[in-house]
């Protein structure tokens, strides 16, 4: 299992962040292409050899990122004695001499990542050896062993951040950072680690440490009480074991995630902890098990070798988790784990915790009551467990007052405790879909004394964001959402549930913004749209529309989803309705337009502002033959100009003999009734006949 690791930490190593910093003020070109503003100068991308020699000698920071010099020569910085910052990495570097820096004494920050140092490095070392005032250095991706990367530190002892990232170290002793008794930040992942002797031991001030990407086997005897960030997520981690001690430890944050820990981690007793990652693990409890059989007396004997000394240590795994402090415990991440249950009292130890995801277990029940521990909670997400039961005490008390996202997705439930929605008073999101959950008011069914079990939102004012699908609903009767200021309806692949009673849709015309009705089986005539005048984005995908929804042209939408239906057009006067004026994003694919109808199309091609997302993946029918509307082929073109001409004679020829019968018609009924006709103009004008 290794030998036993004294500490690790967490990424969060931030070497970049002042390379390029600069200044807000324009850029200024300069002789050889580089840019200069205040006391900064870029020559990244330049594809330079060398450092060029005729930059101004005040320059304190100098970027020559991505080019392709190959050796800093004693000669090369000569020039910039107000050096504070520089960046090279990226560059062919191999070597830099001993003497090129001896005239930039006052370096600060030096970025040599991704280079080949690994070539000359008891001569570059050499040369940082001259640094004095070195604070962040970077030597990413230099292809360095741990034996180069301590000839390469050795004499740093200034060193605040130091990136090791993306080389090649595979072990780390007490020798290799010895010297850097300053050090807050070290950042060691995507190397190939599998052991670690004692290597962080005399880095007293090492607060932030990350050894992500690597194949640490086993964290145990972990000590480094002066750590506040740790880091060892993506290894192959199997235990987690503190230090036995009763000294504060400063550890806020601690990354495990994507191990494959075993056991819930043996933390230590005091500490200041306030995010613990434990996402995608194997963990579970093991206190008692499905089959009933407890394990809450069996310990576990780790035998830790180190040298020539052997240490047995006996750890009852429950009992060190209720020793453990997690009274500052804010954030905590159990996803993607093989929990099926949760000790009595486990989340009594949390009283601070704000966001909880238990998503991706086996969770068959999850109790809540009032007075609960978890009175701070904001988040909490239980979603794709297997989850048949939502066990609540509902009273005159609290129940999670202060959720706000709730996510239930992908469950067993068949309904949720009554009234638990009453108490949370601050609750904005809830996701139920993917559960068979129907809403309340539910339709009396006949024979059967009781309603069947629901979900009542009503009057839950300050809900805005609500999840139902795949929830097979049968039909939204009554007014579901009365009480409610939802701005965010999710009802996709709900078959039946547009064809009950729409009232719903009344109870939703002033707050609505988004709006998902895919996979609905909505046709053209079920749904009236006009009245919702918040909408701004609406899905009407995976529908049976074969005819575009008129109410939508009075719309402001922003954006609309119309792919996968049976609309072989578009209005073509769709650009100049409120929608068309208002959109800015449509999704148009998987529908057969006739190609010899595209005339909708050429105008959407009008509108600047319009983007449409999946362009290239629109197509429209000709002769069985599906094409792009972007190129239609001369052939295709002139055969519709053909067919659009012969169907306007074929409407001529249709009409003329029809206009012809009724011309003959007036023509007969005249002649037949010439005389009447007269006589009655006669009268009328009061002129003399002549007959």
């Amino acid at each position: 299992m290794g030998a036993p690791l004294p500490g690790l930490s967490l990424l969060l190593v931030s070497l970049a962040a002042g390379w390029g910093s600069g200044a807000i003020a324009a850029w200024a070109t300069y002789p050889g292409g580089c840019k200069l503003v205040q006391s900064t100068t870029d020559c990244s991308g330049r594809w330079l050899s060398s450092v060029p020699g005729n930059l101004r000698g005040d320059t304190e920071e100098l970027l020559l990122d991505d080019n392709t010099i190959q050796v800093l020569g004693n000669v090369s910085l000569l020039s910039y004695h107000q050096l504070r910052s520089l960046s090279l990495p990226k560059n062919r570097l191999e070597l830099i001499e001993p003497g090129a820096f001896l005239s930039s004494q006052g370096l600060h920050m030096l970025n040599l990542a991704d280079n080949l140092l690994f070539t000359n490095y008891s001569l570059t070392a050499a040369a940082l050896s001259a640094l004095p005032a070195l604070r962040m250095l970077d030597l990413s991706g230099n292809r360095l062993t741990e034996d180069m990367v301590s000839v390469l530190v050795w004499n740093l002892s200034s060193l605040e951040s130091l990136s090791m990232a993306r080389n090649i170290i595979m072990r780390l002793d007490s020798s290799v950072f010895t010297n850097l008794t300053q050090l807050l930040e070290l950042n060691l992942e995507k190397n190939y680690i599998f052991e670690i002797d004692q290597a962080f031991e005399g880095l007293q001030r090492l607060q932030r440490l990350n050894i992500a990407y690597n194949y640490l086997p086993c964290v145990v005897e972990f000590g480094l009480t002066q750590l506040k960030v740790l880091n060892v997520s993506n290894n192959v981690i199997e235990w987690f074991l503190a230090l036995e001690s009763d000294d504060l430890f400063e550890l806020e944050v601690l990354d495990l995630s994507h191990n494959h820990l075993l056991f819930f981690p043996v933390l230590p007793r005091q500490s200041k902890l306030h995010s613990l990652l434990l996402e995608d693990n194997e963990m579970s409890f093991y206190q008692r098990l499905p089959n009933g059989t407890s394990l809450a007396d069996v310990t576990v004997q780790f035998l830790l070798i180190d040298g020539n000394s052997t240490n047995v240590t006996t750890v009852s795994l429950w009992d060190e988790i209720c020793h453990s402090n997690l009274s500052s415990l804010r954030v905590l991440d159990m996803s993607q784990n093989q929990v099926w249950y949760l000790p009595e009292g486990f989340l009594a130890q949390m009283p601070s915790l704000t966001h909880l995801k238990l998503n991706q277990n086996c969770l068959e029940t999850f109790n809540l009551s009032e007075g609960d521990p978890l009175g701070m909670l904001m988040e909490l997400d239980l979603s794709q467990n297997l989850l048949e039961e939502l066990v609540a005490e509902v009273g005159s008390g609290d129940i999670l007052p202060n959720l706000q996202v709730f996510n239930l997705s992908t469950n067993r439930l068949q309904a949720l405790p009554r009234g638990v929605f009453t108490y949370t008073r601050k609750i904005t999101t809830v996701d139920l879909s993917r559960n068979r959950v129907d809403l309340c008011p539910q339709p009396a069914v006949t024979g059967k004394a009781e309603s069947p079990p629901c979900v009542d939102i009503r009057g839950v004012a300050t809900l805005t964001h609500l999840s139902l699908a795949g929830c097979g609903l049968q039909g939204l009767g009554g007014h579901p959402f009365q009480g409610t200021s939802l701005m965010h309806l999710d009802l996709s692949d709900n078959h039946q549930a547009l064809s009950g009673d729409l009232g719903w849709l009344q109870d939703l015309t002033q707050t609505l913004q988004v709006l998902s009705l895919r996979n609905t089986n909505l046709s053209s005539v079920t749904v009236d749209f006009s009245a919702l005048n918040s909408l701004m984005c609406l899905d009407l995908s995976g529908n049976c529309l074969t005819v575009f929804p008129s109410s939508l042209g009075v719309l402001k939408l922003h954006s609309l989803d119309l792919r996968d239906n049976c609309l072989p057009d578009l209005p073509l006067d769709v650009v100049w309705t409120p929608l068309g004026k208002s959109l800015e994003e449509v999704y148009l694919s998987q529908n057969p337009y006739n190609c010899c109808t595209l005339g909708w199309w050429e105008s959407l091609q009008q509108l600047k502002r319009l983007h449409v997302p999946d362009r290239q993946e629109v197509t429209c029918s000709y002769a069985s033959r599906k094409l792009s509307p972007r190129a239609l082929p001369e052939p295709v073109l002139q055969s519709c100009r053909w067919q659009m001409a012969n169907l306007a004679l074929l409407y001529l020829v249709l009409a003329l003999p029809t206009c012809l019968t009724l011309l003959v018609a007036f023509a007969l009924i005249f002649l037949m009734h010439k005389q009447k006709l007269l006589k009655m103009v006669k009268n009328q004008c009061g002129v003399s006949s002549p007959y």
